[in-house]
Order: C-alpha cells, then sequence, then structure tokens
C-alpha cells in the first residue's frame, strides 16, 4: 500500500504556496534579522554495545531503549540503564532507518537497495528496492502492512506521544512529515528541515521537532514553523551519528559502522550506543 500519494502532493504544493505567497505579504515590512540560534558542543558519553554491528535506529519509550539494525533487520529493547536486552526478534523491514513505538505496533522506516544491506549475504521475502514505512507486531516484527513513500528513501520515523501521530523524514526532500496512523498514513504537515547534511533520526519531545544530521554531525531543534531553535555539535573524534531518540533530557545515538557520510570518523565505534545530556 501507498502512502496517499494525492493528498502528499496537495499538502507540499501547499506549503510551497505559502513559502512563495508570505514575502509579497510582507513586502513593505523590514523585519529586524532573527537572533542566530545558540550551538552548544555535545559532551557524549558511550554508553554499551548493541549485539549487531550496523544499529541504524533509535525509539525511545519509558521501559526500555529501541533498536533496529539495518542488516540483520533485527529490533531490540534494551534497558537504558545496562544495556540487557529485554526484547529480540528480526522485523519483516529491510534497509531498517527508522524506528517509532506507538499505537500498539512498531513503524519501521525502511530505506530499500543500499547501504551495508545491499552486501549481505542473504536475501529475505520482504527486501523492497524502495523506500516505504512498515507496519510491524512488536512481539514478532511480521510485517502487517507496508506504506511506499512517495518521497524516495525513507530514513528516521517517531511516534509523537502528546498527539499519537507518526513523524517521519523525507531525506532527499528535505522535509519531516506528520503522518496520520488511523488514516493509511495520510500526510498532516510538513516542516522544512533541509536536505544538505544527511538528515536521518528524529524523534518529537513538547511540541518540538529534533533532527540528527549524519554527515554534519549535528543535532538540530525545530519549532514547527522550520525555524531552528538550538543545535548541538558532535566532535571529530565522537561515535558517527545515524539513528536518535530522546530520553529523560538525554540525546541517545547510535553508530552504525559507516559514518555519518560514509567514511568513518577519526572516532568511529560501530554498534555503540552513546548518550549527551541536553544542557548548554
Amino acid at each position: 500500500m501507498r502512502i496517499d500519494r494525492r493528498n502528499f502532493l496537495g499538502t507540499a504544493l501547499a506549503t510551497g504556496a505559502a513559502a512563495f505567497t508570505a514575502p509579497r505579504l510582507l513586502r513593505a515590512q523590514t523585519p529586524a534579522p532573527p537572533a542566530a540560534a545558540p550551538i552548544h558542543d555535545a559532551k557524549v558519553e558511550k554508553l554499551f554495545k548493541s549485539p549487531d554491528r550496523y544499529p541504524n535506529a533509535l525509539e525511545a519509550t519509558p521501559d526500555g531503549l529501541w533498536v533496529g539494525d539495518q542488516v540483520s533487520e533485527r529490533v531490540l529493547k534494551m534497558d537504558w540503564q545496562t544495556g540487557k536486552v529485554l526484547e529480540d526478534f528480526v522485523a519483516e523491514a529491510h534497509n531498517t532507518s527508522g524506528l517509532a513505538v506507538g499505537g500498539g505496533y512498531l513503524w519501521i522506516g525502511c530505506n530499500g537497495a543500499g547501504t551495508a544491506a545491499s552486501t549481505r549475504p542473504f536475501t529475505r521475502p520482504f527486501d523492497k528496492q524502495y523506500g516505504e514505512i512498515v507496519q510491524c507486531d512488536m512481539k514478532t516484527g511480521k510485517q502487517i502492512k507496508g506504506y511506499r513513500t512517495p518521497w524516495g528513501s525513507q530514513h528516521g520515523t517517531a511516534w509523537a506521544r502528546d498527539t499519537n501521530m507518526l513523524w517521519a523524514v523525507a531525506p532527499g526532500m528535505g522535509f519531516a512529515a506528520e503522518l496520520d496512523p488511523k488514516d493509511g498514513l495520510r500526510v498532516l504537515r510538513m516542516v522544512s528541515i533541509g536536505s544538505a547534511g544527511t538528515p536521518h533520526g528524529i524523534d518529537v519531545v513538547d511540541g518540538a521537532l529534533w533532527i540528527m544530521y549524519a554527515a554534519d554531525r549535528l543535532v538540530k531543534k525545530f519549532d514547527m514553523s522550520g525555524k531552528v531553535l538550538e543545535t548541538w555539535k558532535l566532535g571529530p573524534n565522537d561515535p558517527d551519528p545515524h539513528g536518535m531518540c530522546i530520553h529523560d533530557n538525554y540525546v541517545y545515538y547510535c553508530d552504525a559502522g559507516l559514518g555519518g557520510g560514509r567514511t568513518p570518523s577519526p572516532g568511529t565505534v560501530p554498534q555503540i550506543i552513546c548518550r549527551f545530556p541536553l544542557k548548554a
């Protein structure tokens, strides 16, 4: 099944029209330039390793950290403090790049062919050559339904617990989309996040949108208009970033062993789960 393409195109056209018409309405005004968003140096702490080499997706729930591997398609729930594995199964996904938990299901962002998953020595019946979001059973990983994404490659996914809506990163088109899980993943709105720097991990906390830029090694906090509120910057010797989530005022992220821009950094630690505090 496809996410409603007509709805997606209509939402995109409306977003684009607003972007082009708003400046005309404000042409006579000369507002002061906006203040630059603060940039913080992330103080990264290495925690524990995921059992498989290529963790690429994270999701935070109160009772554990969920991890998805992009090669084995293994999904784990791990203890926040110790890394002990609490749940463990192989999901019917392909090139897992995003993981959301909500509404009683897993929602896995699948990036299709490419990266490390394309070199594995085996295939599965549910492998695809295109991006999609798959709805899976939370205990077994069995696929219930697949939604092909109209924007192509699919990276991070996240569940917004205040609205019970699903969010997804559309990396090539430079936006994050809010999707209605009760209406065929109908696109409700899109927030511009830019396509440069490889937007990957995503979370939505207290009405703010958080995006991990894998190649640029940044985490940006946006409001829902697309304004950057704050930025956190990883150091050159910190592990490489891929999937991301937020828990108890920490950003958690994983190093998938490939490098944010496909060239591993000097600090890469494949499999490692890291975190840094959201404190200036």
